[in-house]
């Protein structure tokens, strides 16, 4: 669950979702490269690098002089199955709601 804080956490800023939505699109990027498509300072990207990156939603690789970001599916899969298993139990309250006051 701690790994699932991190990715909400990490997703609750709108400049991060922005980087990852640059990301899906390049396939990977620079801080550079992000800073250059979003209205914020290189600096700010690398700090939303830094944030993705410790919640486990992103990886970098040294190309040359420049670190290269790019996304990694397994905490948005873990975050995605925890959904699905809140919304199956809210489903089994509704439902048992439901057949309590006659209305299915």
């Amino acid at each position: 669950m701690n790994s699932i804080n991190h990715v909400f956490s990490a997703l609750s800023d709108a400049t991060r979702r922005q980087v990852i939505e640059r990301l899906v699109a390049r396939g990977g990027a620079s801080a550079t490269e992000l800073a250059e498509e979003l209205p914020v300072s290189r600096q700010a990207i690398a700090k939303h690098l830094l944030a993705l990156n410790e919640a486990g939603l992103v990886t970098s690789e040294q190309s040359g002089r420049q670190k290269r970001y790019r996304l990694t599916p397994q905490p948005m899969g873990e975050v995605v199955g925890w959904m699905a298993e809140v919304g199956a139990q809210w489903d089994a309250r509704l439902g048992a709601l439901r057949r309590e006051v006659g209305d299915g």
